[in-house]
């Protein structure tokens, strides 16, 4: 029997963000609002699909489903709105703003439904629960891993997923509604997510404890000329503010070693007098026993990040969701309160 999902509520979604855009999409709003028929289940998770993968012949191999059955579904989707969902290109399906709109409303009403059944199953389990984080690498190795063992002494039946990716990767995660949670590092504002909290995250220079300059206030990018550099590859946020620094400075350095896995660099600076860039939740639990130094840049172009906790825009969350992001936002703007409280435990 296929489920049918209540029509007036997606278009009264729709229609009130609607107001906002062209008056196109103001007079699309009318329309919408006149639909009687209720729009097939089936018909929404192929258009969610397609808006996923960005073509019909994707979508079509990941559902198993004829490149034809969806073009119909879709077209009929068009016409009960009357408008465009997408924009038909040679490379691919965009969303159209209506298009983005209904995929919005659509992933939230999909998550509100996991929410409750998760809940009440939860209820007879023990009140057993899966969080899944999407974050950058900076914030992966030893800063969650510490948030998670101090949620889970509060809340036994937790049990997570942790991806990590580039932040415009881990953001999209959370946009698309396949993670709860976003930790991951900013530099300008993401639409259609909300960001519960958010804190400057300057880069520093990262040696060891035996370097001529760890024993420095703070250090300029001019500093660093001298000595060998251990890089994060140019999709971080990090080596882009690095980038856009020297540009500014006209400065050029040549790294020795350049790597997206920070924990490679770091061991690296260990053994060298070479110097490489982090962030402070990134190191701040290893500098003691690894006997490292981190020492402030004063470039202030290196000051214009933030790391943010990031969850889907309108979205209901699940009440393991919620208190963990509470102990996350406590663990950002004091890391040594989650150090102090694992080791206890």
């Amino acid at each position: 029997m296929r489920q049918r999902v209540n029509t007036h509520a997606v278009v009264a979604d729709i229609s009130a963000q609607l107001q906002y855009f062209s008056p196109t999409f103001a007079r699309t709003a009318k329309v919408v609002t006149g639909l009687t028929h209720p729009m097939d289940q089936t018909a929404l998770r192929y258009f969610l699909e397609v808006a996923r993968s960005g073509s019909l012949s994707k979508a079509s191999e990941r559902l198993f489903v004829a490149v034809s059955a969806l073009s119909r579904q879709i077209a009929r989707l068009e016409e009960q709105l009357g408008t465009p969902l997408f924009e038909r290109r040679p490379r691919g399906m965009v969303l159209t703003d209506a298009g983005r709109l209904l995929a919005n409303h659509a992933r939230r009403s999909q998550l509100e439904d996991e929410r409750v059944t998760g809940e009440i199953r939860g209820l007879s389990a023990g009140e057993r629960a899966t969080i899944r984080i999407a974050s950058s690498e900076g914030v992966a190795p030893d800063f969650l891993p510490l948030v998670f063992a101090q949620f889970l002494k509060m809340h036994p039946g937790a049990h997570f997923q942790l991806d990590v990716s580039a932040p415009s990767i881990a953001t999209q995660r959370v946009r698309e509604g396949t993670h709860d949670v976003a930790v991951c590092f900013n530099m300008v504002p993401e639409r259609d997510v909300q960001v519960h909290y958010a804190q400057r995250a300057p880069v520093y220079a990262l040696m060891r404890q035996s370097h001529p300059l760890a024993a420095r206030a703070s250090v300029s990018l001019a500093d660093l000329l001298p000595w060998p550099l251990a890089m994060p590859s140019q999709t971080l946020t990090i080596r882009q503010l690095f980038d856009i620094a020297c540009s500014l400075e006209g400065l050029i350095f040549e790294p020795v070693i350049a790597s997206n896995y920070h924990v490679a660099l770091q061991n690296f600076v260990r053994y060298t007098d070479a110097i490489t860039l982090t962030g402070y939740l990134t190191v701040h639990s290893r500098l003691v026993s690894d006997s490292l130094a981190m020492v402030p840049i004063s470039n202030p172009e290196l000051h214009q990040r933030t790391l943010q906790v990031q969850t889907m825009a309108g979205r209901t969350l699940p009440q393991a969701v919620t208190a963990f992001i509470a102990l996350l936002m406590e663990a950002i703007e004091s890391p040594e309160h989650v150090d102090v409280g694992v080791s206890r435990g």
